[in-house]
Formats: structure tokens, C-alpha cells, sequence
């Protein structure tokens, strides 16, 4: 197809409705308002009702666990967590990962100190434990990215070796498996996302998975203000509670996880075939041998390969209604407040910094069929095809867009 055809030549967008990178999955609708209708005759809308204890039940044994303690995000999941370890200090998380995870240490004056990550693997490298930890070091956030894990046996060890409690930020990871077992079970404690854009859903919500009796309970305690009954508060807490509307979701989430799974493995599987035989673009891949989720699609773009660099086919992507995304450019070292302090030695991020130039995520879910993914895939190519055309169109447009800014 003619390169004059894409919208940034004046033709008509590939999409007329945008497809984003995690339109929300939904479920069985009435079973959803069922639940929902359910729990409004009981006027139980919250404080631990009966959805939130079936749901914590369902994803105890699911993720093979002794404890799943819903919250009401994930970044309170993470904040109570950490705070029910004690961690002080400092702590060492990866850089590339969304801020949250480096925002719930900050938030309680435990300073992020940020790791590189492993070649080839999007997660923390293991060998930058011994290079950034200190006396003030009190735990370590690994991140399971895109649901793929972290080497879990290494840190852990690592971590054991130095006294560290480990959390793992396990937003990604739901359903996933690390040498063939779940996903949740690993470290003091694992953290989950429900966030609407995540494959199963509370609209909003989160949870502490851990086989840690005393530790559960301190959690417990603080995410309900410290209330061991109903005039008893016996310890500092927050509300960090989930409400029944949320765990009507999550329990509707749950019943169609599977389906969810494999669509995404069937998206999965349509990007591989259609990405394979295009030049500067590599799709990153999961392991077979594990149970994964396949809630992200993501490719490295090559931009001498390519000829083009990853922003300028992410803009043309744009303008055809394919929302893709930088996940997570450009890294938490380079945000506020991390990016102003002085860098501890060691705390160079090479590996970090140019993967994240290279990665773009692209849509999928139950939103995204196999007929649009055909058509992402060929829009990709014509790009390419495209690339000096395209290139210098670009520039156009943006000369034309910043001296129109500049008028105003």
C-alpha cells in the first residue's frame, strides 16, 4: 500500500477508534451486576465483607499461598508491605519500572537506589546487589516485568546473605509461574496490581501475597487503621482496604482469567508470526516452559536497522489510532525527585537507559483481535517502507507544530 496513505500524509487513520495498551477486560457482565446488586440488598459495601474474603480465598489458593491480603491499589499494597518489614534507609529497586514502585519507598523516607538491569532481560541484575548495597541498605524490590520473572533463586539468596528482606513487586506477574510455581509464594512478601489496565481487574485495587503468619497479620492491622476489634486498635494503620464493589469485579476477573489468558496467548502468537521477518524489530518473547499471562506486548526497535528510531514509529503509529506506549521511558532515575540527587557510586544504568530507548509496547487484550493485529503489523512494515518518506514528513510536522506553539 501506498506510504501516501498514512495519515501523516493526509490519509485516513488505519483506526477510527484508538486501540491503547490496556483497554480494561470485563468479563461476564451479569454475573458482575449480579454480585453488585447482591451486595447493595446486603448494604455491606465495605470493612471486609464477603466478596473481599471469597476473593482473597480464591487468589490464596491460586497463587499457592498461605495469605493474599487485598488492598485498595497496588502502591499501598507496596507501602504497607515494606513498612510491615521495617525497611529504612534506602532499598534497592530496578529503574525500569513504573515510578510507583520507587514513589512507595519515598513516600516513607526510604531512599530508591537504582539497580541496572541484567543483559538481555528487562529486570534487575542480580550482581548489582553487592556493587549498591550498604549498612543503610534494609531490602531489595526486585520487579517480575511484563510477568516475566526476575532470577528469583539468585536474588533471594543474595538478598539472605546480607540480612535484606526482599518484596517483589509482582504487578505484572499474576498467574505467572518461576520454575513451575507460582508466582506470590517467593521472598517476605509479593505484591499484585488490579489496576484496570491489568488482565484481571478491581478497577482499582491490589494485594499482599505471603506465607509470613506474623507478617500477615501486622498487614492486616495496618491496612484497617490498627483495629484488632471493634474498640481495640492496637497497632498504627491506614485504610488501605479493598471495597466489596472492587472484589465483585475481581471474582468476575477471576472466572474468565483463563479466557483472558489465552486470547493473550493467541495476540501473542499473531505479533510473533507477523513481527518475525521485520527487520530492526524484536518482539520480547516468554518462556513456554512457564505459565504466563501474555498481558504485554512488547518490542525493541532498532533504529539503525530500522532507519527510524523508536519515537518516530511510535508518532506514526499514533496518528493511525494505535495508542503504543514507552513503557517506562524515560526510567525512574530520570524523574523527580531521583533525577536531581547526587548518584551513589555504582549506580550506573547504561543497560537500563538504552533499553528503554528502544522499547514500545503495543495494544492487546480482548480488545485487540487477530484482524487488528494483521493490520498493526502491516502498518509497522509500510512504515518502514517507508522510512525516508516518513522521515522527512516528520520533520515537517514537527518544524510546522513547534512554530505554531511558538505563536501562541
Amino acid at each position: 500500500m501506498s506510504i501516501k496513505r498514512l495519515a501523516l500524509f493526509g490519509g485516513e487513520p488505519e483506526f477510527r477508534h484508538t486501540l491503547h495498551v490496556g483497554t480494561p477486560n470485563i468479563g461476564d457482565t451479569k454475573r458482575f451486576l449480579t454480585r453488585v446488586e447482591n451486595l447493595l440488598n446486603r448494604r455491606q459495601l465495605t470493612n471486609r465483607g464477603p466478596l473481599v474474603r471469597e476473593l482473597e480465598c480464591r487468589m490464596a489458593e491460586l497463587l499457592d499461598v498461605k495469605h493474599c491480603l487485598t488492598m485498595s491499589n497496588g502502591t499501598a499494597a507496596l507501602e504497607i508491605a515494606t513498612r510491615a518489614l521495617n525497611f529504612k534507609g534506602n532499598a534497592i529497586v530496578p529503574a525500569l519500572t513504573f515510578v510507583a514502585t520507587a514513589h512507595a519507598l519515598e513516600w516513607q523516607r526510604v531512599r530508591p537506589i537504582f539497580a541496572d538491569i541484567a543483559p538481555s532481560t528487562h529486570h534487575l541484575d542480580p550482581r548489582g546487589i553487592d556493587r549498591l548495597a550498604t549498612s543503610l541498605t534494609s531490602g531489595i524490590i526486585p520487579v517480575n516485568l511484563w510477568g516475566r520473572t526476575v532470577d528469583i533463586g539468585t536474588v533471594v539468596a543474595k538478598a539472605a546473605g546480607r540480612g535484606l528482606a526482599v518484596v517483589f513487586d509482582s504487578s505484572h506477574a499474576f498467574g505467572c509461574t518461576y520454575k513451575g510455581k507460582p508466582v506470590g509464594g517467593f521472598g517476605s512478601a509479593e505484591i499484585f496490581s488490579f489496576h484496570a489496565t491489568k488482565f484481571v481487574n478491581t478497577f482499582e485495587g491490589g494485594a499482599v501475597a505471603t506465607n509470613d503468619d506474623a507478617l500477615a497479620e501486622r498487614i492486616r492491622l495496618m491496612q484497617n487503621f490498627g483495629f484488632a476489634d471493634r474498640d481495640q486498635v492496637i497497632h498504627v494503620g491506614i485504610n488501605g482496604k479493598m471495597n466489596e464493589v472492587a472484589a465483585a469485579m475481581g471474582l468476575t476477573s477471576l472466572e474468565a482469567m483463563d479466557g483472558f489468558i489465552a486470547h493473550n496467548h493467541a495476540n501473542y502468537c499473531a505479533y510473533l508470526e507477523g513481527l518475525t521477518n521485520v527487520e530492526g524489530i524484536s518482539l520480547v518473547e516468554y518462556d513456554a516452559s512457564e505459565r504466563n499471562n501474555y498481558q504485554y506486548i512488547v518490542i525493541e526497535v532498532d533504529d539503525v536497522a530500522t532507519g527510524l528510531h523508536r519515537d518516530q514509529i511510535m508518532q506514526v503509529l499514533h496518528t493511525e489510532g494505535v495508542d503504543a506506549r514507552r513503557y517506562f521511558y524515560p526510567g525512574c532515575h530520570h524523574m523527580e525527585p531521583y533525577r536531581s540527587r547526587p548518584k551513589p557510586a555504582g549506580q550506573i544504568l547504561t543497560l537500563t537507559d538504552e533499553t528503554l530507548a528502544r522499547v514500545l509496547t503495543l495494544p492487546t487484550g480482548t480488545a485487540v483481535t487477530a484482524a487488528d493485529i494483521r493490520r498493526i503489523v502491516s502498518l509497522i512494515q509500510r512504515i518502514l517502507d517507508g522510512r525516508i518518506e516518513v522521515s522527512h514528513q516528520l520533520a515537517k510536522h514537527n518544524h510546522s507544530a513547534r512554530f505554531t506553539s511558538s505563536q501562541k
